[in-house]
């Protein structure tokens, strides 16, 4: 079954997410797998609360997902993993979801 194409506002929420350098880096990191917050940063060398900040919008988004776990010694973990996701971009995908925008035309000028 095909896909659905993407809104015009799904499709600049996606790339407006996926703008930031840092958010690349995060998604990268979790093709790898998924893994817990506190080892993420560590393994990007960037703050927990830079960390946070970038898989929030990944997660509002809908790139990544979480959920929290506990460890064996009883410490939660917040995992995080990529979500399935696709973006093909051509000039028709584009004119099909301007389409679609729900912002005032006076705004994309």
């Amino acid at each position: 079954m095909k896909d659905p194409a993407p809104t015009g506002n799904d499709l600049v929420r996606v790339l407006a997410t996926l703008s930031n350098p840092h958010r690349l880096r995060v998604v990268a990191a979790l093709a790898g797998g998924r893994n817990y917050v506190s080892r993420l940063a560590r393994e990007l060398d960037i703050s927990r609360a830079l960390l946070q900040i970038h898989l929030k919008k990944l997660e509002a988004a809908g790139l990544v997902s979480s959920q929290l776990e506990l460890s064996p010694d009883g410490k939660a973990l917040k995992y995080y993993e990529v979500s399935p996701f696709s973006v093909h971009l051509t000039p028709e995908h584009i004119a099909g979801a301007v389409q679609t925008l729900n912002i005032e035309k006076e705004s994309l000028g």
